[in-house]
């Protein structure tokens, strides 16, 4: 399971915004009036591309009220781009060398000075100035004031049915400001507005697998049902536990003590401490310590039923257990988000950053590329790379749709796991045997057949392709300088000869079907809320288990930051320490069978019975060194010592 943004927050797509040229003699305007006239910065990807010319409905009313942020470039961008990459580097002279929160601010962060004629400029124009933080001036205001603030006409645009008002042109601001302003959100109101008063909902519906189940993968062989491959096949596993996790992934005695891992995500379950603590009783975890376990929630949550608050119950008791099964000792901090928005997401990562709460944040949620714009992925960078500089890396999953194409009809990767600045985690699916054993990986890429109506064979087999650990290559991100000589040409130029991003960096367990046992108080039929166990995958499950084991690595190094990871993740490709990860790990097909309730909960409507192939993950493929499935491998014996110093 991920929480994908792409249907839950208010997108705006990749706008090619070109800046306006002010024609002062085609104007028939004096050349000296057209010297008086203030220059303006554009802010570039403000304008959504569904506001065309033929969806445009007129202005919008003057007296209409608009809520947006403005987002602070700070006092040195270029410069804290520079140390983010020399703290990161190990073959920087000032690898490690990070700065407190503080020391980031007072360096890199916006001036008194920068944020006062921010606030000047804004108020000038008849907007009101709501809140002020280190990374934006908040403000509100009528649509005559906002079109005077930002130089642009605010029109009413036809899409998907509705009508939303949004920039009839690129934003800017007072070229005086001399680029104080990074860029500016809310000036379009796509899809609506969402009442501060909404309260969180109660659990979703109870799921429960059926059986049978494998404790450990092929320990329960599917004899009574079809081949596959020419072989019977072992049913699911139940789900594996944080033991076999660990013996997997080769945590050794490490268990993360005195390393603090945060996780984002949205709202926020009011079951967590119970889920979590019956969890780790019932399988053997380290119960958890007095204060291990700590939340940062804001004051009010919006958009719940837009975002499905209740969804996010899951994501984050999936997170919260996963970290903890493999690194029992860890700390652990839940940053709720407000709502599924990019603006209450960007806050929660900043509260991070801003107060040094972990040293580690897993993230398991994300969007299409697509929907993502210039001015966004600024704010964003901005953050991973203040992170950076403070020794905090950020950890995102690379998305469940393979390449997209199935999804969305065009390949794709997901973003913010395209940031050049985070370490994007695809998936893989794990066989854990007897004992323990780690026995091998392959690229998570599902295809189902159900069982015939005779159970004689399995209809139409392989079948189609249902999920896939997200991957490819971007289309708007430069190639980082990490990835050069390690990542083929192939993928990185597959849009272009200049070379760009390509999704993920490493890699582990994230297939449903060779899943992750997860405990959740959940609403059953009868209206009652209970705990209960269900098995899940994802790519939400791969991150939170990278960033467990980076908390090890962390403890392994005597408790020192890792901070972003990736140069040092790719300084190590090839080596042993990485499981090399492909489609074909046995020389034969895999597979495994699975039968499940059709109503999700028990038999009363029936089973269905199906056979799950794995490894083809959609267009994209694991193969022998890096690919764009698993990125470099998975952590293998010797990877958490490998940091040591």
């Amino acid at each position: 399971m991920r929480s994908n943004r792409a249907a839950l927050r208010a997108g705006v797509s990749m706008a090619a915004t070109l800046p306006m040229l002010a024609g002062a003699l085609a104007l028939g305007i004096p050349a000296a009036q057209a010297a008086d006239t203030p220059a303006r910065d554009t802010l570039a990807g403000t304008k959504p591309t569904w506001a065309t010319t033929k969806a445009d409905k007129g202005a919008t009313a003057d007296s209409a009220q608009v809520s947006a942020r403005v987002y602070l470039a700070g006092r040195d961008a270029r410069g804290l781009a520079a140390y983010a990459r020399a703290v990161s580097d190990p073959h920087s002279a000032a690898y490690g060398k990070y700065l407190g929160a503080k020391q980031a601010q007072a360096r890199f962060g916006a001036t008194k000075a920068q944020v006062a004629a921010v606030k000047k400029w804004l108020a000038s124009a008849g907007l009101k100035v709501t809140g002020v933080t280190r990374h934006y001036v908040s403000v509100t205001g009528d649509v005559a004031a906002a079109e005077k603030a930002f130089g642009t006409q605010l029109h009413n645009y036809a899409k998907g049915g509705h009508t939303y008002r949004a920039p009839a042109k690129a934003a800017s601001a007072p070229a005086a400001l001399d680029g104080a302003v990074l860029t500016v959100t809310g000036l379009d109101n796509a899809p609506h507005k969402a009442s501060s008063k909404d309260q969180l909902p109660p659990p979703d519906a109870v799921f429960k697998n059926s059986g049978p189940f494998s404790s450990y993968y092929g320990s329960n062989i599917a004899t009574t049902l079809p081949d596959a491959y020419g072989t019977k096949i072992p049913y699911a596993v139940k789900g594996y536990t944080g033991k076999q996790l660990r013996a997997a992934y080769g945590a050794g005695s490490y268990t993360g003590k005195g390393v603090r891992i945060a996780i984002t995500d949205a709202y926020a379950s009011p079951t967590i401490a119970f889920d979590a603590a019956t969890y780790a009783k019932k399988h053997g975890d380290a119960a958890w310590r007095t204060g291990q376990l700590t939340q940062v929630l804001p004051k009010n949550y919006t958009k719940t039923e837009e975002c499905g608050a209740a969804g996010w119950y899951g994501e984050e008791t999936l997170d919260v257990e996963a970290v903890h099964a493999v690194a029992p000792a860890a700390d652990v901090t839940y940053v709720g988000a407000a709502s599924c928005y990019d603006d209450d997401l960007l806050d929660s990562l900043s509260k991070v950053v801003d107060n040094h709460l972990a040293d580690l944040v897993s993230n398991s949620w994300g969007d299409i590329e697509a929907n993502q714009t210039p001015d966004l992925a600024a704010a964003y960078d901005q953050v991973f790379q203040f992170g950076a500089v403070e020794g905090i890396g950020f950890y995102f999953s690379s998305g469940d749709n393979g390449d997209e194409v199935a999804n969305t009809g065009t390949k794709q990767v997901d973003t913010p796991a395209n940031s050049a600045w985070v370490t994007a985690v695809g998936g893989t699916s794990l066989a854990v045997g007897k004992n323990d054993a780690y026995l091998w990986e392959t690229g998570w890429g599902t295809e189902k057949a159900s069982l015939s109506a005779d159970g004689k064979s399995w209809t139409g087999f392989p079948g189609a392709f249902t999920s896939g650990a997200g991957g490819g290559t971007s289309k708007t991100v430069a190639e980082p300088y990490y990835q050069k000589g390690v990542v083929p040409d192939a993928l990185a130029q597959a849009n272009g000869a200049a070379g760009n991003r390509v999704v993920p960096d490493i890699a582990a367990i994230a297939d449903p079907n060779t899943g992750f046992k997860v405990g959740q108080t959940q609403t059953f039929a009868d209206g009652s809320q209970q705990y209960s166990e269900y098995r899940i995958g994802g790519t939400s499950l791969a991150a939170p288990v990278i960033a467990a084991v980076q908390a090890l690595a962390t403890e392994a190094r005597g408790g020192k930051a890792i901070g972003f990871a990736n140069p040092a993740i790719y300084a190590k490709a090839g080596s042993r320490v990485y499981h090399d990860v492909t489609d074909n790990p046995t020389g034969s097909g895999l597979a495994v069978a699975r039968v499940d309730f059709v109503n999700g909960v028990d038999a009363a409507d029936g089973l269905a019975t199906s056979v799950r192939s794995l490894g083809k993950d959609s267009s994209l493929s694991a193969v022998k060194g890096y690919d764009d499935v698993t990125g470099v491998g998975s952590p293998a014996k010797g990877y958490v010592e490998s940091w040591r110093r």
